[in-house]
């Protein structure tokens, strides 16, 4: 493949509607700063935009908590969310505002330029309505009683307690939260982007062209929904907060229903990906560049990074409309799983999450110049990074991670390192006798040389977490190297043989090979943590007395970066240990926090067949949600001190799942080994007595509450979708 001309990389604009935590930073921050850096150190021309993400309900919604307007609180958000990212050095090129000018300028000239090409459909449909408000009711404004669980706690997107997808039409006794009064139904027409028009297009992009080189929970994830027939999406909505509607003026070719545009709003899923077109703008204006190149030349790789909830906007939404305006197409999308904290699913609603700017108080901003807290975290979310599946942040596991590995291994190499060429070499760099250097000697300078191209290729295919892995290790070979060679009683050895000089020669002359040697390690690991740890490798440069090109990309692997005789400054600890006191605060100040919920259940549970009792109705797009697969379950046995549950590990073709199901009551573990079972397999996690459980085993219950599986008549191959 050749070398592209440019990069333009964005990261999910987060909604400025609150303070986000560390599930966000791992999912699309630090892996798309951490890519850009290394660009940079490539030197090639790449431009990072993100920026707040302004419409939508959800800033209303936070404005009416808080007893104050929808500017108030994104002019906060904004602000806040802007320097909590500064403070851990995310390094956008601009971090924008969905609320500029340029921005609403930009999104309405997108829907007209489709509109008027009609490229886009209108639609007459029957939504909530609240005679008191006089308004058309958003998901979010409804409330009612969850059809899955019976809480009282659902709105018309979700169940705040069982956390269930829901729709409008599927709530119990809906009312509105701005009247408290049961709203009624009533028409209203709006704009669709029909993406069934370009299944064929969708299919030949993402299942064939990318197939290989996304990540396979991305290819599967968009499989799931092209198979399971796309549907039109609205792209309006009635809401007084947004961007207008413009009026078209060539009504004519967007269909034979032009609809007023007065009270209507772009909806915040069509406006909010277009900001990083407008962010593209604005950074151009502000540094006298073209922005269109960035957009329109097939030269440039577009690469977006999101969590998992966001794929199917970055990977068939929003490429469809971008092909629509003849803009270029993402090269990748390497979205990231969830990250879970201490056992359980982050949740704003109920106070069980990290924020950024909590991390920043009680760590950052309580060291001195606080660049090591800041790449403590960086570090951890990335050994941690859920890449391939949800993963989970705990203080215990952030403790050991900086005390056994950045501080024991990292830090530690390059403390001896220092502190024994200042010992034994006079604080300069010592000389490399080529003549005497031995297979250990060689070795090392080989994995010197091969780091480049191995931590190259990672970053390359969005494998930060290997890649990070590969600078440690290099350092922790660093270590056993030093210790093979034991400088300290080359030293004494030296000492003792002064009189001998043939002998003392041969002594100093290894000492000089081992910390020479060692210096230069310290130098590429300077260049190759640079991306990870942008203040730790300031840090080492400032040791070193170097200049920052030294971290140029291409001086990995180098084994002259030091020079011969130069000067080193005396060692400085790279990252202190995090003690038990302030892990146990950390974890008891999560849990005093934790908001309890109302987990009440108005609706009865009878457990008896629902003959005649059927739950609300759903549209199409509700069923398509749901992402079934047929898989075999390879292995059963009994979860401990649990009457009803069975731990399966379940083969779904493209990876092996851990499955703890309700039916040890029903079946024996033995019994059901080697059957074909279909999967809801994007169920969010949930943690049942202590063992976490990717999915659910789709069951029947006859007349007799007998509970039966629910599989194909025929063997089919497993992670066959099922529609």
């Amino acid at each position: 493949m050749n070398q592209p001309k440019r990069y333009l990389i964005t990261s999910a604009l987060p909604y400025a509607n609150g303070l986000k935590h560390v599930g966000h930073l791992a999912g699309a921050y630090i892996p798309a700063d951490i890519y850009v850096r290394y660009l940079r150190a490539r030197k090639r021309d790449v431009v990072f935009v993100c920026g707040s993400d302004e419409h939508g309900t959800a800033i209303p919604i936070q404005a009416m908590k808080e007893g104050t307007t929808p500017r108030a609180i994104i002019d906060k958000y904004h602000q806040a969310i802007k320097q909590d990212f500064e403070d851990l050095a995310i390094s956008f090129d601009i971090y924008h505002r969905t609320s500029e000018p340029i921005h609403h300028e930009t999104a309405q000239e997108f829907f007209t330029y489709l509109n008027d090409r009609g490229e886009l459909e209108t639609k007459e449909t029957e939504q909530y309505y609240d005679e008191e408000a006089k308004t058309f009711l958003a998901d979010r404004y409804i409330k009612g009683t969850c059809p899955v669980c019976g809480s009282n706690r659902a709105f018309g997107d979700q169940c705040e307690n069982c956390g269930s997808t829901l729709s409008p039409d599927e709530l119990i006794n809906p009312v509105s939260t701005l009247s408290g009064k049961k709203p009624v139904k009533k028409k209203t027409t709006h704009w669709y982007l029909p993406l069934g028009k370009h299944e064929e297009f969708l299919r030949e992009w993402i299942l064939k062209q990318h197939k290989d080189d996304w990540r396979a929970t991305v290819v599967g994830q968009c499989k799931s929904w092209i198979e399971g027939g796309l549907q039109s999406r609205a792209v309006t909505r009635d809401l007084d907060w947004g961007i207008e509607v413009p009026a078209s003026p060539n009504p004519s070719k967007g269909g034979a229903l032009q609809p007023s545009v007065e009270g209507k709003v772009l909806y915040v899923w069509f406006d909010a990906p277009i900001g990083y077109i407008s962010a593209t703008k604005q950074w151009a204006i502000d540094n006298k560049q073209d922005w269109k190149p960035y957009w329109y030349d097939a030269d440039t790789k577009l690469v977006h990074f999101v969590g998992k909830d966001n794929i199917v906007f970055h990977c068939i939404i929003f490429p469809v409309m971008l092909k629509l305006h003849g803009n270029i197409l993402p090269a990748n999308v390497p979205a990231n799983e969830f990250l879970n904290l201490e056992g359980d699913k982050m949740s704003t609603s109920r106070n069980w999450k990290l924020d950024m700017r909590d991390y920043i108080n009680d760590f950052v901003k309580k060291e001195n110049g606080g660049g090591q807290c800041v790449d403590m975290l960086r570090y951890y979310l990335t050994q941690i990074a859920p890449e391939t599946k949800d993963s989970e942040f705990t203080w215990k596991g952030f403790q050991d991670a900086v005390n056994s590995e950045l501080v024991s291994i990292f830090g530690n190499f390059v403390n001896r390192t220092f502190v024994l060429m200042h010992k034994l070499c006079n604080g300069r760099v010592p000389k490399l006798h080529e003549d005497i250097l031995d297979e250990t000697d060689k070795t090392l300078m080989a994995e010197i040389e091969n780091a480049k191209l191995k931590v190259e290729n990672l970053l390359e295919q969005y494998k930060f977490r290997e890649a990070l892995y590969e600078v440690i290790d290099l350092s922790r070979k660093g270590n056993q190297y030093m210790q093979k060679k034991e400088p300290w009683i080359l030293a004494k050895q030296l000492e003792s043989s002064k009189s001998s000089p043939p002998g003392g020669r041969l002594e100093g002359a290894r000492i000089d090979n081992c910390l020479h040697l060692c210096l230069q390690l310290t130098a590429n690991l300077a260049v190759l943590v640079n991306p990870f740890l942008p203040n730790t490798a300031k840090k080492m440069l400032y040791m070193m007395k170097v200049v920052d090109k030294i971290l140029d990309w291409e001086n990995a692997g180098k084994l002259k970066l030091l020079s011969v005789g130069y000067s080193l400054r005396e060692p400085q600890l790279l990252f202190r240990k995090i003690e038990d006191a302030e892990i146990a605060g950390q974890v008891e100040k999560l849990k005093a926090g934790l908001v309890k919920t109302d987990t009440s259940s108005p609706l009865p549970v009878t457990g008896q067949p629902a003959t005649g009792n059927w739950k609300p109705q759903i549209v199409y797009d509700d069923f398509a949600k749901l992402d079934l697969k047929t898989g075999t379950i390879l292995a059963a046995e009994k979860v401990a001190k649990a009457d009803k549950l069975l731990k399966l590990e379940v083969d779904l073709g493209f990876e092996k799942r851990t499955i703890v199901s309700g039916i040890a009551i029903h079946f024996k573990p033995e019994d059901i080994v080697g059957k074909q079972v279909v999967v809801v397999a994007n169920l969010a996690p949930r943690k049942m007595k202590g063992i976490e459980s990717n999915g659910m085993i789709l069951m029947a219950e006859d007349k007799d509450g007998r509970l039966i599986f629910v599989n194909p008549d025929e063997a089919m191959a497993n992670g066959a979708p099922v529609s």
